[in-house]
């Protein structure tokens, strides 16, 4: 059974969008608000957590930066301005992925199913391998990563996107391939999701490890 946390103050919408999860056969916790969405994070064993923008006591991309400091559970942001800086701040603060409000069920739940996946990683094509980049050490097998000896804390994307990096050392990565093998995205997706998770794995593993190749993508530094 998979658990989910839905923080929506609205009362139509966190109902309706519970409701309809529900019969996707998800187990649904809600909260209406910041603070006790947050309580409700920290005492429960959810599996994913879907946290809408604008909430009142404490605000879902302040929510967001408060669980960081704890746990790595994979998290959703829905925002009613899908082109605001709403979108930037709350993937700054650690959100994996965004839908726009109003939530369209279809990508809603074609969201959480990619999350859920990337939570539950398999070993990429590599095989069982600890692959050493300059002080950065990646046992493929484990599924861990260490910058010089020091264990590093990834969120399910960031090692997922680790993890395609690794796969491809020197190869330059396009944004558009990344929206797909790394987040699933079948259709155009929105590049700011792969820019700021290569922001936030970059501030974790060195700057200098994931180069920005302009006009084309990233790729990993193997020197």
């Amino acid at each position: 059974m998979t658990f989910l946390l839905l923080v929506e103050d609205d009362t139509v919408i966190r109902t309706s969008v519970a409701l309809a999860l529900e019969r996707y056969g998800y187990r649904m916790t809600t909260a209406a608000d910041g603070l006790s969405g947050l309580e409700a994070a920290r005492a429960g064993d959810h599996d994913l957590l879907l946290l809408d923008v604008m909430l009142p006591g404490l605000d879902g991309i302040s929510m967001c930066r408060r669980i960081r400091e704890t746990s790595q559970v994979p998290i959703l942001m829905m925002s009613a301005r899908g082109d605001g800086l709403d979108v930037v701040a709350g993937l700054e603060g650690g959100a994996d992925d965004y839908v726009v409000k109003p939530v369209d069920m279809p990508v809603l739940v074609a969201r959480i199913r990619s999350l859920l996946r990337r939570a539950t990683i398999a070993h990429p094509a590599t095989g069982h391998a600890v692959l050493a980049f300059g002080e950065l050490s990646i046992d493929t097998g484990a599924l861990e990563v260490r910058r010089a000896g020091q264990r590093v804390e990834l969120t399910p994307t960031e090692l997922r996107l680790l993890l395609e990096f690794a796969a491809h050392p020197g190869i330059v990565l396009e944004r558009a391939t990344l929206l797909r093998t790394v987040w699933d995205y079948g259709w155009d997706g929105d590049s700011r999701v792969v820019d700021l998770c290569v922001q936030r794995l970059r501030k974790k593993i060195g700057t200098e490890r994931i180069e920005t190749v302009r006009g084309f993508g990233y790729k990993l530094s193997v020197t």
